[in-house]
């Protein structure tokens, strides 16, 4: 199996070169209490087997600036890639993406809440946005997007508006999957299946949320498999975001797709991410 993590983040230790500026003025604990260098990432990636990644950019660290996940990449450039992020409102973002594009940026993410702050989907279909989507879909940069399923309107809107971009939902858009199957709480997710542009990204919070209450990794996954297809979904560590060892991240999303055929893992661990990311291929 070719190992392939669309989901690992890196904190630089060299604060006057790289100052935190967080989105929304409110640091994220994690990357305080567990940051990861790119080169302790490389080291992480070594112990578990993972081949390699692309590495999203901190927002709650670093704000828009992506200097230190394109300059860590860039040291790295056969094993990793960088996905940054950017204001999507800003009268210049045309430029700017084409810009860090031009750094090495591979993919752009749209962070609307998480870890210190509550989803807010109205940039998402702001109009004033859509220029940033022209250009991403003109440059081939696909667009991860962190949101709830609150911000599931807007995402179907953005993949039908801008069909030739690639969509990749955060933490599979972190549906509610408590009341097992056939998962009537997570509709909102599986009603998406239709769009062929849209792809899911499978962390450790659904991993997580499969152990809980009705659900089970057994009765989930396949589901999600018949709606998206394996081809449209791939695996993400969140490291250093969630706690543990790279290699104890993998090792439970192992456990978890265990019910899969060899060819969907083979897709979800490794062929779905160069598809996404061609430069890991």
């Amino acid at each position: 199996m070719n190992y392939i993590d669309i989901h690992p983040h890196i904190i630089s230790n060299d604060e006057k070169r790289y100052p935190p500026a967080p989105l929304f003025g409110k640091r994220s604990d994690w990357s305080q209490e567990r940051p990861n260098t790119v080169e302790a990432l490389i080291e992480a990636m070594d112990e578990a087997g993972v081949a390699k990644a692309a590495v999203v950019h901190s927002s709650t660290t670093y704000g828009f600036d992506n200097s230190y996940v394109v300059d860590g990449c860039n040291q790295y450039k056969d094993r990793l890639v960088a996905v940054g992020s950017v204001d999507m409102l800003a009268d210049d973002v045309p430029a700017v993406i084409k810009g860090w594009a031009d750094k090495g940026l591979a993919g752009l993410r749209i962070f609307t809440g998480g870890s210190t702050k509550d989803f807010d989907p109205s940039e998402l279909d702001n109009p004033k946005s859509f220029k940033a989507w022209e250009m991403l879909a003109e440059l081939g940069l696909p667009m991860c997007i962190q949101t709830g399923p609150i911000g599931m309107p807007q995402v179907r809107m953005l993949a039908e508006k801008f069909p030739t971009a690639k969509i990749v939902l955060d933490h599979l858009g972190r549906p509610d999957v408590l009341d097992g199957a056939p998962y009537a709480k997570a509709a909102s997710l599986f009603a998406l299946a239709d769009l062929p542009n849209l792809y899911m990204k499978l962390t450790p919070r659904i991993f997580g949320d499969v152990k809980k209450e009705k659900a089970s990794a057994e009765t989930f996954f396949p589901r999600v498999v018949e709606a998206f297809g394996a081809q449209r979904m791939a695996w993400g560590s969140n490291f250093p975001t969630s706690p543990g060892k790279l290699s104890e991240i993998l090792a439970d999303a192992q456990a978890g797709l265990a019910c899969l055929s060899d060819d969907e893992r083979a897709w979800i661990f490794g062929k779905t991410a160069q598809t996404l990311y061609p430069a890991l291929a």
